[in-house]
């Protein structure tokens, strides 16, 4: 019979095997990369075998007796090559061979470092390495139903009052995907969902992990694959702090990532940028957000009118105070003309002002809001409502740059900017008749549209902490801790009120909340869900309202509470003793030793005095 091949192994069999002869080696894995499992393909002129290969050491490759690997060819020189293994990297070194060493086809000089499928040719020998780790049960799945298994997880974790983080480990320039994605596996649980999130981003999430045991177990990630990308970084989100949804926490860990060090972790919380602007500061942390104040700097530094959209409570009016901050004219005055806040016979004079006698009331000449902001910038707010008759001395006074107050002939010179905002579709209203096309071009040199909270979900934690924060601080009472039960009755509102609409929740409650943190019954009741529907009669009047239904504790927080007791009692029982501790309550040992810690237990705490 003629010689076969066996693929499974990558052996030659049958009467044509050969001269092609190896010594034994000891192989042994390292701990610094547990379920690699490397060795080399070699193929001579007439037959093949697999080598296996070790985590650490030197293998000297040639003709002599001695070699490690010994190829019985003219070809290869006595000592023709050292392959050397040290921390997940394997190295080969030519020893000034007579016929030299190539690499994919190319001769080296020196080192060169090698990767899975890199064919090695010693005259007339090939090498081929290779690296696979054995199966194991957590392995790599599709971005997309990582996505999905993540929305479970924050499922779970919400009716259980149980963590979940999600990280990003960023690889940076990835030379062995394949590799890396394997020392990752093998520093994580099972339980654990990993998926590559592009070409050089790792998604990992943590069933059941949050804040510090989340962090150390990334932390575990980027030690075990720190030989093959030693500028790995890591970004940490956690549920609820972090994110209420894949997404946000995605974008979170995703941006933590990127401005952490090399071998390091930050957390979504440190991602937030913070604006000091005059006497207010600005806090954005979505991704939308951050570029959008990096255009409004940009624009700042020209003179263009710039016309800010966002539906109510979105922010337009730090926009609008970003815009002159940092401008040159940031020294000068800002003066604000809410439009929908003047009836329309008094819009004209409050814009240009007027002389004495121009009507029944004006005893005395007054400046006008443009006129008193000249070498500063005006910040019409709802400029959709103003009226058309209006709209036209507005249009003429920014092209002419001049104005002419009610009852007057003189005209005067005004240098300012304009900043407007919306929250109307100005389009629509020039489609309608309401407003002035030609006014709109003019405003509109420049457009920065403000996304509602409810697409900014990374900034909601945040912007909820620094209000609540700041209305202790104003009440004079002990800051307030934000629980995950109020951070989820967060996450479920839809704030049609937007930024405002949070603020003045986090007023309320801390002018009402009891206790050292706040719960959802400490909440407004639209966001605490506790709203109650108007009852009808029979014949579909309204009834009078009920009372107020009982407000109870959440389930989630009355289990958390016998849980951390019955832990209590089974250490007592068991003298402090975790493993008994653990037993008693049928608890696996890991997770028994990580709820002390979320609990906030000694581990000794139960231990009865001798």
């Amino acid at each position: 019979m003629g010689a076969g091949f066996d693929y499974s192994l990558g052996l030659m069999s049958g009467p044509e095997s050969s001269p092609l002869t190896t010594q034994t080696f000891d192989l042994r894995q390292s701990p610094d990369s547990p379920g690699i499992y490397s060795y080399l393909l070699v193929i001579g002129a007439s037959s093949s075998y697999r080598r296996a290969l070790p985590d650490d050491g030197v293998l000297v490759v040639g003709r002599s007796d001695e070699a490690d690997v010994r190829l019985d060819t003219a070809a290869v020189s006595r000592r023709h090559a050292e392959l050397v293994f040290s921390r997940g990297e394997i190295r080969i070194t030519d020893l000034g061979s007579h016929n030299g060493t190539l690499v994919n086809g190319e001769r080296i000089e020196g080192s060169c470092a090698l990767g899975s499928g890199d064919v090695i040719t010693m005259g007339d020998t090939t090498l081929i390495l290779r690296r696979e780790a054995p199966p194991r049960g957590s392995a790599l799945i599709e971005m997309g139903r990582l996505r999905r298994r993540v929305e479970e997880e924050i499922e779970r974790a919400a009716d259980s009052a149980r963590p979940f983080g999600l990280a990003v480990v960023s690889l940076g320039s990835v030379q062995m995907r394949t590799m890396l994605a394997h020392r990752a596996l093998s520093a994580l649980r099972l339980v654990d969902i990993v998926a590559w999130d592009g070409a050089s981003h790792l998604a990992i999430g943590f069933p059941e992990l949050g804040g510090e045991a989340a962090r150390a177990a990334v932390l575990q990630v980027l030690e075990a694959i720190a030989p093959l990308a030693p500028e790995a970084r890591g970004g940490l989100a956690s549920y609820p702090f972090d994110g209420g949804d894949t997404e946000t926490l995605l974008a979170g860990a995703r941006t933590a990532a990127s401005i952490a060090a090399p071998g390091a972790i930050a957390f979504a919380s440190q991602t937030a940028v913070r604006h000091v602007i005059g006497d207010r500061t600005i806090v954005v942390a979505d991704s939308a957000m951050i570029r959008l104040f990096e255009l409004i700097r940009r624009l700042a530094a020209s003179d263009l009118p710039v016309l800010v959209l966002g539906e109510t409570g979105a922010g337009k009016e730090n926009a609008a105070a970003a815009v002159h901050h940092w401008s040159a004219r940031a020294q000068k005055t800002l003066i604000t003309l809410n439009c929908a806040a003047l009836p329309d016979a008094l819009v004209e004079s409050e814009l240009f002002g007027y002389e004495k006698g121009a009507f029944s009331e004006a005893r005395a000449p007054k400046p006008g809001l443009l006129e008193r902001a000249h070498g500063g910038t005006v910040f019409l707010d709802e400029i959709g409502e103003l009226p058309l008759g209006a709209q036209a001395k507005l249009l003429r006074a920014l092209e002419a740059k001049r104005i002419t107050r009610l009852g007057d002939v003189r005209d005067r010179e005004v240098d300012i900017r304009i900043v407007a905002a919306t929250n109307r579709d100005l389009e629509a209203e020039v489609h309608a008749g309401r407003f002035r096309q030609d006014l709109l071009f003019r405003l509109s040199a420049a457009v920065v549209e403000l996304p509602p909270l409810r697409h900014r979900r990374r900034e909601l934690p945040i912007l909820a902490r620094l209000f609540l924060a700041e209305a202790c601080a104003r009440t004079g009472r002990p800051a307030l801790e934000l629980s995950e039960a109020a951070l989820a009755a967060l996450f479920a509102h839809p704030f049609p009120g937007n930024v405002r609409e949070l603020k003045n929740a986090m007023e309320y409650a801390a002018a009402t909340a009891d206790g050292p943190a706040l719960e959802p019954w400490g909440l407004p009741e639209r966001i605490a869900g506790l709203d109650v529907p108007p009852r009808t009669t029979v014949d579909n009047t309204s009834a009078p309202p009920a009372a107020a239904p009982a407000r109870f504790k959440p389930i989630a927080e009355e289990l958390r509470e016998i849980e951390r007791t019955r832990m209590r009692q089974a250490l007592d029982a068991a003298d402090g003793v975790q493993k008994r501790a653990a037993a008693l309550l049928g608890m696996p040992v890991r997770t028994f030793t990580f709820k002390l810690k979320q609990f906030g237990i000694s581990a000794r705490e139960g231990k009865r005095s001798a």
